[in-house]
């Protein structure tokens, strides 16, 4: 009897000491899951919002703003997650905790800016009026009894909106991202688009489109990266790793090679 109750004994012992060292196991693999997550830095952004963020032939993610992320997450140590956003909600995926910063062209406006912090501006542009070269809309004032369209939650949209000549339009069409909006300009489904200025000449650029920009813009606006109110201390590092970008002339060296020259915003 004692030589089987020592038998039983020593496998208890077995198993309490296996069941311990799989515990112990599981909780280093959960602290280093942790750490990966601490480490890792998801950017919300529009995937159809060229030159800023859209996919490639290759249907990759690329664009001048995801290469000054991707650049800043190197030198922040953090692993970069490019996240593709509905844009008319950016401001619930950066409250909720599903991204960690709005990397893709963000204006800065007065409202923004009570719901979430902000970068210092890296770029300044325009919201302008695109329509085909053979349109018979010249000015702002002939957008009456026109179809205009616009990126829905866009700054493009309030400034239109805000503007008197958005209640003489037939109707303001609204899209969920800005290259379809210029398709269906091409197609003549609508008359004129209101879109970032930036965004615009690269479209007519790249994609050769038979259109032009008029003259008369609506809206002069800075771009800024939008960071969780109260979140500072990735504000600091985000704005550590942009002036760091821009001392050395990486930020340029990006900007060049997306627009042909150094286009950063510098006060």
């Amino acid at each position: 009897m004692k030589k089987r109750s020592i038998i039983g004994l020593m496998l208890v012992i077995i198993l309490v000491a296996g069941l311990f060292a799989g515990c112990s196991s599981n909780a280093e693999k959960t602290d280093a899951n942790a750490n990966n997550d601490d480490k890792t830095f998801v950017v919300g952004l529009d995937d159809s919002f060229p030159p800023m963020g859209f996919r490639d032939e290759k249907n990759e993610i690329v664009g001048f703003d995801v290469d000054l992320a991707l650049e800043a997450g190197k030198r922040m140590g953090m692993e970069v997650v490019l996240q593709p956003i509905n844009w008319d909600t950016k401001e619930l995926e950066l409250d909720s905790g599903n991204i960690d910063v709005i990397w893709n062209g963000l204006t800065i406006t007065e409202d923004r800016k009570k719901a979430m912090e902000f970068t210092v501006p890296y770029l300044e542009n325009d919201q302008v009026i695109v329509v085909k070269k053979d349109s018979p809309i010249k000015t702002k004032a002939d957008l009456a009894g026109k179809n205009v369209g616009v990126q829905k939650g866009s700054s493009a949209f309030d400034a239109f909106t805000a503007d008197p000549i958005s209640k003489e339009a037939a109707a303001l069409n609204e899209y969920p991202e800005n290259v379809s909006a210029l398709s269906d300009l091409g197609i003549g489904r609508i008359d004129a688009v209101i879109v970032d200025s930036i965004v615009a000449r690269y479209y007519i650029t790249s994609e050769n489109a038979d259109f032009i920009v008029l003259s008369e813009s609506l809206s002069p606006e800075l771009y800024g990266i939008g960071i969780k109110k109260g979140n500072t201390e990735l504000l600091t590092q985000v704005q550590d790793a942009m002036d760091a970008m821009i001392a050395d002339g990486t930020a340029a060296t990006i900007s060049t090679k997306w627009f042909g020259e150094d286009i950063i915003y510098k006060p």
